[in-house]
């Protein structure tokens, strides 16, 4: 099952349902993608499944609609499980990269903001401090529940059981604004949480079952376009872990809830900044005014995005030197 989110045009309201070849078929009234996350991937299939065989002949056409993010996320972690992405980030003059012993250990995430989301067609405003603009071409895993069970602290084989789907993930990076933030030990904060796009759709895991290894590992074909030509490609199989066990790790001490998105991570080759490290130069050039990205995932979809004109930002302050007193003088 496909699911989709959109708006016709001249319409504001905005719309939730199921993707049948090249028509969209609205869910029953009251009912969201959320609500389908949240009942559940059996629940949700058999729903699915009304609403497709109730499908007339004069359904709305996918390309007479503007698709919007195929959910609103709960969280966003964004892990990083690509060694030779790794290799290329951390790449010396002779570009040869060092993965850190502590990249073997655990699959490392950080948070981004929910807040931010965008969908395939929308402009991408980058951060007008941002010179060295990039993208990263990434497959998200999107929590659903399993009825009668938490989504806390769960093993390998509990979390297969709460991804309900996959959808493409392009996680914008302003990677001088992301620099300076990372000197002081946090981060990457304002360098990422202005832009990341989900979609086109959600498809649900029963779509892509067929091209799990026995390993566990989705063996998806991906790849990224800038102005129509290839950057990038690489198989999502390349990953260090499987999408069960990042799910496992998230819910580590914690939970995980419907409508979690959990990123792979930027696969080997999928964004400029591995790129440069390789080269030891800007090359291939960041992204400018007007640039367009593509990313395509095989059984997924495709993305595009376009590279706005950035807003002005109002200044704020260096620091200011303080005295460090312990107590308070008279005011």
């Amino acid at each position: 099952m496909r699911l989709a989110r959109w708006r016709i045009p001249g319409d504001s309201a905005i719309r939730e349902g199921v993707v049948v070849r090249d028509r969209v078929a609205e869910l029953p009234a009251g009912v969201g993608i959320q609500d389908l996350l949240e009942a559940g991937l059996d629940r949700a299939l058999a729903i699915g499944a009304d609403v497709a065989a109730g499908m007339t002949d004069d359904a709305v056409s996918l390309a007479g609609v503007t698709l919007l993010a195929p959910l609103r996320p709960a969280t966003i972690r964004d892990f990083v499980t690509f060694e030779e992405h790794v290799e290329g980030m951390t790449a010396g003059p002779d570009g040869r990269g060092n993965v850190p012993a502590e990249w073997y250990e655990y699959p490392t995430f950080y948070f981004s903001n929910p807040h931010s989301v965008i969908a395939t067609g929308d402009p991408v405003v980058f951060p007008a401090a941002s010179a060295r603009r990039d993208f990263e071409l990434e497959v998200a895993a999107v929590i659903g529940a399993v009825p009668g069970r938490d989504g806390a602290h769960l093993d390998p084989t509990e979390a297969a059981q709460h991804i309900f789907g996959y959808t493409i993930m392009n996680d914008w990076s302003a990677r001088d604004v992301q620099a300076r933030e990372m000197a002081v030990r946090l981060g990457p904060s304002k360098g990422k949480d202005f832009a990341t796009t989900l979609g086109p759709v959600l498809v649900t895991v029963d779509e892509v079952a067929d091209l799990v290894d026995e390993d566990g590992f989705l063996q998806l074909e991906l790849e990224v376009l800038v102005n129509g030509v290839t950057v990038g490609t690489d198989l999502l199989g390349n990953m260090g872990w499987p999408f069960e066990e990042l799910v496992a790790y998230a819910s580590r001490d914690t939970r995980v809830v419907p409508g979690d998105v959990l990123g792979s991570g930027t696969c080997g080759r999928g964004c400029l900044a591995e790129l440069w490290g390789r080269a030891g130069d800007l090359l291939p050039s960041p992204l400018v005014l007007g640039d367009e990205v593509v990313m395509r995932v095989e059984r997924l979809g495709e993305i595009r995005n376009v590279i706005a004109e950035s807003r002005e930002t109002p200044s704020i302050p260096p620091a200011r030197v303080r005295s460090r007193a312990r107590t308070r003088a008279e005011l």
